[in-house]
């Protein structure tokens, strides 16, 4: 696939970027070579592979889900200049 320089100039106005001639012309240039490598990697058969999140096939792991701090909200909640029900209470900054 080719982009004309009027592509280029459209797309970086849809993008409000400014571009010269020269830019105009090189980023044609890139643009071509990324669509032309995107419709190349299209045209590859790939039935039959399954998708992968990671071509390592590395694990995650992971820790277990253990609670090694007790319940503090009291003691947090005393050291708060005003609670209600259990909650914070804060100012008010948006109207």
């Amino acid at each position: 696939m080719s982009l004309e320089k009027q592509d280029v100039l459209k797309i970086a106005h849809l993008a409000r970027l400014s571009l010269d001639d020269n830019d105009a012309e090189q980023y044609q240039n890139s643009l071509t070579s990324i669509l032309d490598l995107v419709e190349q990697m299209q045209s590859v058969d790939t039935d039959g592979v399954e998708p992968l999140s990671n071509p390592l096939e590395a694990k995650q792991r992971l820790r277990d889900d253990v609670v090694t701090e007790g319940n503090r909200r009291e003691a947090f909640l005393a050291n708060a200049p005003q609670t209600e029900a259990g909650l914070f209470l804060v100012p008010q900054v948006i109207e």
